[in-house]
């Protein structure tokens, strides 16, 4: 943002700021109310010239009208009830989950259930989402798993959670037109920016499915608008009102970063801002070094200590609602599980030979080394070797001598000795020798089994060297002896000279999709490092050193999962078939297919004719920006009557929003999508606003409107052409394939029929089907009464030995519950 390069001060001598201009009620070039009470002169018989006051007269009765002064109210309140109308028409369509409701509607049944989950998203969306389900009954046995699961038979309160974002939606609106308005800009910019906002497919198309992207555009255009009227506030520095907007300001900042982290892109916007604006003041030399800091820490306050607060306690509501075990367990550390409900029995710090012992990976979130009775179906086809991420008897290992054998006595293990590790269920030893491993490629890469028999001796390949590679300060001895949660160390192989080793590669499903272990060499000695969790020896001691994990508080908790957010949100690199890049956002180059059923389609695409006008007036801003520096360079000054300063301030704002809202995508290798652009669109709209206002500021009134009437035609018509794909109704295919401006729209046109009369005929067909079900139905019924009325008196002469004959057949359909396999247990 640009910023006033001077302040003044008020009539008590109180610094003013003028960072962005205020709301005036008369600009350069005239404003639109303004130019209509200008009077006209008329001539007279003798060529003279007198004042014609009629025009003038009518204006100010006119003016006088309550109707009048509250015209702008009015004006909100119409384009408000249009927006109720345009983001919760026919909401309840479709009537099954459709795109990423698949993961916001589960967390909300999560959150019901009180169950942790684990997701790249900060919580507060989410809970409002899930607020919205407690309240109106959603039974948290939905779990919303995937596209097209039906609504209507389990009668998931689906309606009221999608109002609620659309609510969001309807919300941001008025804001847009606010936000523009008390920047200084006509009624007429004002309006053109709520209807932009309005008609734009792809925000609508957010709005009305339970997505996050509603309430994050909600919270991003509040505080930009609290700022905006902070700083109308400028001529009146620590009064009530300029402090209110300041903290509004502030809270809304914690809030935007608590539905996404690309809230964050909000108070790098507000921050830099901040920034300018302070340096003005230091700059002048009226404001005094005391009063300066006055307004340091008072944005410091507002600025920085709020939105931390605000974020953090999302995070402990959020600890709060899910304080119970959940799918999320494993991407968490045992002390933060410890909090779960899970426990850990305190376990011996030394660790001797013979010990039943866990190994816990300390590179990942995957978290123990595991073992199952399943095979490679790869390489050796031996026994799979995992990483196991929840707590299982198949965790468990026992630690042997070189040669395999357990001492009578208890013989404690030490840095540099050669161990065996045989697994408890299966018998198997830890095993490694020169096959590929099961997925990775990698030439340094080794398969891990397990190998063996009970009762076998094993051989070399199952020899692993223990090297401490870090130990708890407090706890010297563990850099030499082999402790309990206190010494971290490597395996290596003593044959193939590689480290036990994990990733975040997950094995195909034949091995459960958990987690690939290999044998590495020249591995990062993070992704090879272990710990003992758990240390028991029937020989232990009942009075030996004790340790076990030191329960995290809410700040410990708070920090890792915030790290395991970004750790995650990093990770997701995949390709997706609707994943797109930054540089194709701003064409509008594709979007995302988000449902498709009974040849209706719903297709995430922006309004174009919206998209390209907004990306023009970003262009347009760079090129009069550089066009102006350089004349300034050359000693020009390009006052333009005041409309430069006019410009470059709100202009600039909004701007700099955009900026900040986009360009950062560049660098990040995660998976993109179009609606990542979606809050950066927001200001390039405003920008547009700001636009129309300057050019128009040389028409008169009538050509004002005019051009407003024009620009939303064209938007109110383009929405409409393309509204089958944001509302999901019925089209033809040829109007589908007219309604494609470029090739690379590759919403499917084949997919709808080709005239609407289809849809009658299929709606007929189906009600036959549904008749046909309901006739069997009541025939089937009807058999039943008649079987309760005559078989009775049928079977009246049957003796008991039938009957018990006929119980002893139905209980030998009953499964014992204990005949579970375990690859039922690894899939879960």
């Amino acid at each position: 943002m640009k910023d006033g390069a001077s302040s003044a001060t008020d009539k008590s001598g109180k610094p003013v700021d003028n960072a962005i201009p205020l709301r005036k009620t008369s600009l350069p070039g005239g404003d639109a109310l303004h130019d209509s009470t200008q009077s006209s002169s008329v001539e007279k018989h003798d060529g003279s010239y007198s004042e014609d006051r009629s025009q003038f007269t009518r204006f100010r009765t006119r003016r006088s009208l309550p109707w009048y002064q509250n015209r702008e109210l009015y004006i909100v309140f119409a384009i408000t009830l249009l927006a109720l109308v345009v983001r919760l028409w026919a909401i309840g369509y479709p009537t099954s989950v459709v795109f990423d409701e698949v993961h916001f509607g589960g967390f909300a049944s999560k959150y019901i259930k009180g169950r942790f989950f684990m997701d790249v998203h900060p919580p507060l969306a989410k809970m409002l989402i899930a607020l919205a389900g407690w309240i109106f009954g959603l039974n948290p046995s939905f779990d919303f798993k995937e596209i097209g699961m039906d609504y209507i038979e389990p009668q998931v309160p689906y309606i009221p959670m999608r109002t609620m974002c659309g609510l969001m939606g309807v919300a941001v609106v008025p804001i847009a037109f606010y936000t523009v308005r008390n920047s200084g800009h006509s009624l007429h910019a004002a309006v053109l920016a709520a209807l932009l906002v309005l008609f734009e497919n792809s925000i609508v198309t957010q709005s009305r499915l339970i997505l996050l992207d509603s309430p994050l555009i909600l919270f991003t255009a509040f505080t930009a608008l609290s700022w905006i009227n902070f700083h109308n506030q400028s001529h009146d520095p620590f009064s009530d009102d300029w402090c209110l907007w300041l903290f509004l300001t502030g809270i809304g900042l914690g809030l935007s970063g608590s539905v996404k982290w690309v809230g964050l892109f909000i108070i790098a916007t507000i921050g830099v801002s901040t920034i300018n604006q302070l340096w003005s003041l230091w700059g002048d030399l009226r404001v005094t070094p005391s009063i300066w800091l006055y307004h340091f820490i008072s944005r410091a306050l507002c600025l920085i200590v709020v939105p931390i607060a605000v974020y953090m306690f999302m995070f402990q509501i959020h600890f709060l609602l899910l304080g119970n075990s959940g799918e999320g367990d494993g991407f968490m550390s045992a002390p933060f599980q410890m909090t779960l409900g899970h426990s850990l029995q305190d376990s011996p710090m030394s660790i001797a030979y013979g010990a039943t012992v866990t190994l816990r990976h300390q590179g990942t979130q995957g978290g123990y080394l595991h073992s199952h009775a399943s095979h490679y179906e790869t390489g050796s086809k031996q026994q799979q070797i995992t990483l196991y991420p929840h707590k299982d008897s198949n965790n468990d290992w026992i630690i042997q001598r070189k040669d395999g054998t357990v001492p009578e006595g208890l013989e404690y293990i030490k840095n540099g000795d050669t161990i065996r590790l045989s697994h408890i269920s299966t018998h198997k030893r830890l095993h490694s020798h020169n096959h590929k491993a099961p997925v990775t490629e990698d030439e340094n890469h080794f398969e891990v089994s397990g190998y063996g028999y009970e009762g076998f001796p094993g051989d070399e390949n199952d020899e692993w060297r223990v090297e401490i590679v870090d130990y708890e300060g407090k706890d010297p001895q563990s850099k030499e002896m082999l402790h309990t949660l206190k010494s971290k160390f490597k395996l290596v192989h003593t044959l193939m000279h590689c480290d036990l080793f994990s990733h975040k590669v997950k094995l195909p499903k034949w091995a459960f999709e958990q987690q690939e272990v290999t044998c590495m060499r020249s591995a990062a000695v993070a992704k090879t490092t272990w710990v003992i969790e758990s240390n028991a020896h029937s020989l232990y001691p009942e009075d030996a050193p004790k340790v076990n994990y030191k329960r995290p508080g809410f700040l410990s908790k708070f920090l890792e999962l915030n790290k395991v957010m970004w750790t995650t949100n990093a990770g997701l690199t995949e390709s997706h078939p609707y994943d797109s890049r930054p540089s194709a956002w701003p064409i509008l180059k594709r979007g995302i297919s988000f449902w498709g059923r009974e040849q209706k389609h719903i297709y995430l695409v922006g309004n174009w004719f919206t998209w390209y006008m907004s990306t023009g007036a970003v262009v347009l801003y760079v090129i009069v920006r550089a066009l102006l520096i350089v004349r300034d360079k050359r000693g020009y000054r390009d006052d333009f009557r005041g409309f430069r300063d006019y410009y470059e301030l709100s202009g600039g704002f909004f701007f700099m929003a955009w900026v900040f809202h986009y360009l950062p995508f560049f660098l990040m290798d995660r998976q993109l999508f179009l609606h990542h652009y979606l809050p950066a669109l927001y200001f390039a709209i405003l920008l547009l606003a700001v636009t129309f206002d300057v050019a128009c500021r040389f028409l008169p009134s009538r050509g004002r409107v005019v051009a407003l009437l024009l620009f939303v035609s064209i938007a109110l018509y383009v929405f409409r052409t393309r509204a089958p794909l944001t509302y999901g109704l019925e089209w033809t295919r040829s109007e589908c394939e007219n309604s494609k401006l470029i090739k690379t729209w590759d919403y499917d046109c084949n997919q709808y029929p080709e005239s609407y009369s289809h849809y009658a005929l299929n709606a007929a067909a189906s009600a036959a089907a549904s008749s046909a079900s309901i006739t069997a139905t009541d025939a089937t019924s009807e058999e039943s009464i008649l079987d309760k009325v005559i078989r009775p008196a049928e079977v009246q002469g049957v003796d008991v030995g039938d009957n018990t004959a006929l119980s002893g057949d139905s209980k030998a359909d009953v499964t014992d519950p204990s005949d579970t396999k375990e690859s039922q247990s690894e899939s879960s």
